[in-house]
């Protein structure tokens, strides 16, 4: 019989399979807290159980492949999967520890981590490297959950110090949104990342059917659309899903859905020299986001190798900002991490699988 991933259950689904259910909490916790790598030292189960579940079940789903250090301190991630396929993650320290002068700790590190959510991505922005490997599977919940896992105990960042989630890496989030909504409820868990949905961001390039979906199912989880464009003829070259979906239906979704009275709508705009980086729509920017409590941040384009689009001056992506805060438009810069690694979304996979590829011929 093949084993299943035991990070693809909730704490609940775990408590029908293990007997008795108390037992649940308790792997919860040694997985999730305790950061173990394997069933045997999982002490406080009786022997035969710890045996029972090597025989049944995969405690670690990823395997780490290559790991890219900038000099900013960001990590990029290469995992690869049971089956042989490879997905990103990224980590990024958002805020530096701060001692003050009588050697105090102030503040620890504050991080953000970036994951995939499928194998390949079917939305195929013309920007994206990922878009060029077409789409391969679905991520299922416990391969979701492992990458903040896997990065956590990498970094020996401790159990109860708590970290941002970002739906953002590899794939499209809302359409794989039954094991994305699972993943959200598993790294909540107080037994388990306890991660606040408040703390996960899940960004979508704009399926409006799935966005509304999602407010349904009202996670308190937070939403972030990527934009990248102010009018469909220009978006729908940058992405090709803006046929099916255009701006219009976004926005309309994102006036419905449901979000916490202290939180904002993020929309990201990846900014593109001689693109989308003009006043003019900047303009239209403010216009469209009209009665929205949005927040804008401006995402600098990160050049790669076969790209046609190129990465913007800094006077530009300024006065863009600066037109849209004077008109009522919070926004914000995303300062660029990992320039002198393979930043951009899929950067790393096909780099590793070119220099696998050189070996073998």
């Amino acid at each position: 019989m093949e084993k299943v991933n035991i990070l693809d259950f909730s704490k609940e689904e775990l408590a029908k399979k293990i007997k008795p259910s108390f037992r649940a909490k308790q792997i919860y916790q040694w997985i999730y807290h305790k950061y173990i790598n394997s069933f045997e030292e999982m002490k406080n189960l009786p022997k035969d159980m710890r045996e029972n579940l090597e025989k049944n079940y995969i405690l670690n789903p990823l395997k780490f492949v290559k790991v890219e250090v900038s000099s900013d301190e960001s990590k990029k991630y290469l995992f690869a999967l049971h089956d042989g396929y490879t997905v990103e993650a990224v980590l990024l320290p958002m805020k530096k520890e701060e001692i003050d002068e009588k050697g105090k700790l102030v503040h620890h590190t504050k991080y953000t981590i970036c994951i995939s959510s499928q194998v390949g991505c079917k939305i195929g922005c013309s920007f994206c490297l990922t878009a060029k490997e077409g789409f391969k599977r679905n991520l299922t919940p416990g391969e979701i959950t492992a990458q903040v896992l896997e990065i956590k105990k990498d970094n020996n960042i401790a159990q109860e110090r708590r970290v941002n989630i970002v739906y953002m890496g590899m794939g499209e989030p809302l359409d794989n949104l039954d094991n994305v909504a699972k993943a959200v409820k598993i790294f909540a868990d107080l037994d388990g990342l306890c991660i606040s949905p408040r703390r996960q961001t899940i960004s979508t390039s704009g399926l409006s059917n799935q966005i509304a979906k999602l407010g349904k199912m009202d996670l308190g989880i937070l939403l972030a659309i990527s934009l990248h464009a102010v009018d469909d003829e220009l978006r729908q070259k940058l992405m090709p899903i803006n046929k099916a979906y255009n701006i219009e239906s976004i926005i309309n979704a994102v006036k419905a859905f449901p979000i916490d009275t202290r939180k904002r709508v993020m929309f990201e705009y990846l900014v593109m020299q001689n693109v989308n980086d003009d006043i003019k729509s900047a303009k239209k920017l403010v216009k469209l986001l009209h009665g929205i409590k949005s927040k804008v941040n401006l995402i600098y384009f990160n050049p790669h190798i076969g790209s046609e689009f190129q990465r913007p001056s800094r006077n530009s992506v300024v006065a863009f900002q600066q037109y849209l805060v004077d008109h009522g438009v919070l926004c914000t810069i995303r300062q660029s991490k990992g320039l002198d690694i393979s930043a951009a979304c899929g950067q790393l996979k096909e780099k590793t699988d070119k220099e696998l590829q050189n070996d073998n011929s």
